[in-house]
């Protein structure tokens, strides 16, 4: 731990604020925000631009400082899975996923979850903290290093992201609101709004705040078409049940300046549980007059969950059906599953993740030399 100020959770706003306390002029703040996102400066005796005396005194009271990486896996299918480590010990873990020249970062906003949805992997560790804004924008910082420099200010890696690894990104607001303004902002990343996507469970009063604060893409954690199968498989309904939280998609939904926007509604597909006929009749019935977009996810397993991925038919079947009834629904493709990079197997044990990791390490050093051998060989 440290007592300097860390830089790289800044907003914009804040980085002025910080330099004019200094004394300084505004356009430090921009130099800042340019070096460290742009450049990826990670120390400033970096910044050629900014006086040595300057640069002096933000050593003495300042730092960038990003997590620090445990480990990188590479699935089959190109998907890059990082586990950070957090101070306090805790760990967390961030996805890049690779479609053409779409890249999506998959960004945690907590260390483990308290929400605890059944099905999800994150929620059974726990909850141990907030991630703060510097832990958030870090982890778009390290993953941006890790693809070189980049080459002009438009071209970037990372075309989205979403706010759908570990935690409810709404219950940390101040520090994700913080991180998605980082991300938007043009002397940083320069994701626009419709590219940065925040994912929730369902907290009722923090979608109207947001929808007030921050214009971004929202999508909810839906997974059931009635209180009752919600309250089992997202207990956070039981506080905030279906008609409230659909009444507040639909005010986030007015809010916006394109009204005709859709909200993603995620719905993880769970064998004889939420995948029958009825389940998608009363899905049309519930979501029918909403501007949304149904997202069907395959469940993907892990150890002790207590659930089965739908068959590939039905998950077809209900597709057709909600289609067939104007509810625009698609099914997304699993990504990442080999390397434990899926949607809902997020976990970010350091010990176990410590050990994967040298397993995995050892068999790339195995599969290298039988590479070499068969070189040799030829």
């Amino acid at each position: 731990m440290t007592d300097k100020i860390n830089l790289l959770g800044l907003s914009c706003i804040e980085m002025e604020e910080f330099f004019l306390s200094l004394g300084e002029k505004k356009y430090r703040a921009h130099q800042m925000l340019k070096w460290m996102h742009i450049h990826q400066a990670d120390s400033f005796e970096q910044m050629t631009d900014v006086g040595k005396k300057l640069r002096e005194k933000l050593s003495e009271i300042a730092e960038i400082r990003a997590p620090e990486i445990l480990h990188e896996g590479v699935s089959r299918d190109g998907t890059r899975k990082w586990v950070f480590k957090v101070d306090g010990g805790g760990a967390i873990e961030t996805v890049f996923i690779p479609d053409g020249r779409r890249g999506t970062l998959c960004v945690s906003s907590q260390v483990g979850c308290s929400v605890d949805c059944s099905f999800c992997s994150t929620g059974k560790q726990g909850f141990q903290r907030d991630l703060t804004s510097a832990e958030i924008i870090g982890q778009v910082w390290l993953a941006s290093r890790s693809f070189g420099p980049r080459k002009n200010l438009g071209e970037h890696p990372i075309t989205n992201v979403v706010m759908m690894g570990m935690g409810e990104p709404l219950l940390n607001f101040d520090n994700v609101v913080r991180s998605m303004r980082v991300m938007k902002d043009d002397l940083a990343y320069g994701i626009s709004k419709k590219r940065i996507t925040l994912s929730t469970s369902g907290v009722v009063p923090m979608i109207d705040r947001l929808s007030d604060e921050l214009d971004v893409s929202l999508a909810i954690s839906l997974h059931a078409p009635n209180d009752e199968l919600r309250d089992k498989l997202v207990p956070l309904n039981r506080k905030y049940p279906l008609a409230e939280l659909l009444a507040a998609c639909r005010r986030y939904s007015d809010k916006r300046p394109d009204k005709r926007k859709s909200i993603t509604m995620e719905y993880v597909m769970l064998k004889g549980v939420n995948d029958q006929p009825e389940h998608a009749r009363q899905l049309v019935k519930l979501l029918g007059n909403l501007p949304v977009k149904l997202n069907l996810i395959p469940f993907n397993p892990f150890p002790h969950a207590g659930y089965e991925r739908s068959t590939r038919s039905d998950i077809l079947a209900f597709h057709k059906f909600l289609n067939d009834r104007g509810v625009l629904t698609t099914v997304r493709t699993t990504r990442g599953d080999d390397i434990d990079a899926a949607c809902g197997q997020l976990v970010g044990d350091v010990m176990d993740r410590t050990r994967r990791s040298e397993r995995w390490q050892k068999e790339v050093f195995l599969r290298a030399g039988d590479s070499a051998d068969g070189a040799v060989a030829s």
